[in-house]
């Protein structure tokens, strides 16, 4: 019986009949064999330059509200207002305040010339008046965080909270995004860092609007993935295409120098 098993494994590899499963190990499926197969074709998808959750600085009720998803601002509009009449009274205190230490100052500055008072006085008197301008300067930051700017032109992708809603210090309320500063993030082979340079021109196909695009590498991540072999690169379109939105992905096709 051995004799017979040892013949028909001699006979197996004569023929070239290789153990069931190891063919699948030495022909990879999917992205990973596209790559090794044509060595310059990788995934590609786009990502805003810049986005950012918006969270509340403060406890406080929102009042406003004042975009929606899916709707554009500009840079220096207000996003969200939250009430705030308990932080606009302190601040309104802490001027009166300020005005009442600054009057007191000018008087014993006048009592200093006349000789009706001492240098201690005088002194305590100043020491008011920056003691007062600090607590004003409190109020007034309190204040400024009753309204959420925009830091950037964008739109709004996603709100986390509703008007009249009650909101905790750091809790999310809007995801915002820089729609018209896409770039193209690929995950390509570190053996490519030979040849892939900064400004290298590329071609990127994205799927959901079948069509392609010329691109450019900007940059290369600086540190090489040591499991996957791999580098992260970054690059940008170079046309004008407005259908183009955060999210979508593709293919790029790299094609290397002549002579790599």
């Amino acid at each position: 019986m051995k004799r017979r098993f040892a013949r028909l494994a001699a006979l197996a590899v004569l023929l070239g009949v290789s153990a069931p499963g190891a063919r699948a190990q030495a022909l990879p499926d999917g992205p990973d064999a596209a790559v090794l197969e044509s060595g310059q074709e990788i995934r590609a998808q786009l990502t805003p330059r810049q986005y950012t959750t918006l969270s509340s600085e403060m406890a406080a009720r929102i009042d406003r509200i004042a975009t929606r998803v899916g709707e554009r601002f500009k840079k220096g509009d207000v996003l969200v207002a939250f009430d705030c009449a308990a932080q606009k009274a302190q601040l309104a205190h802490a001027q009166a305040v300020l005005t009442q230490a600054e009057k007191t100052f000018v008087i014993n500055q006048r009592l200093m010339q006349l000789k009706s008072t001492g240098q201690l006085e005088l002194d305590i008197a100043a020491a008011e008046v920056e003691k007062a301008k600090a607590d004003r300067s409190a109020a007034e930051a309190a204040v400024a965080k009753c309204t959420i700017i925009a830091p950037f032109d964008g739109i709004a992708v996603d709100q986390k909270a509703r008007e009249f809603q009650y909101t905790n210090a750091g809790q999310p309320l809007l995801d915002i995004l820089d729609d018209h500063g896409l770039e193209v993030e690929l995950i390509a082979p570190s053996r490519w860092l030979a040849w892939l340079k900064p400004g290298m021109a590329f071609k990127v196909e994205i799927h959901e609007t079948e069509k392609s695009y010329t691109a450019k590498v900007t940059r290369l991540s600086g540190r090489v993935d040591p499991v996957s072999q791999t580098i992260k690169v970054i690059g940008e379109i170079s046309q004008t295409a407005p259908e183009l939105m955060a999210g979508m992905s593709g293919r790029a096709v790299i094609a290397p120098p002549s002579g790599q």
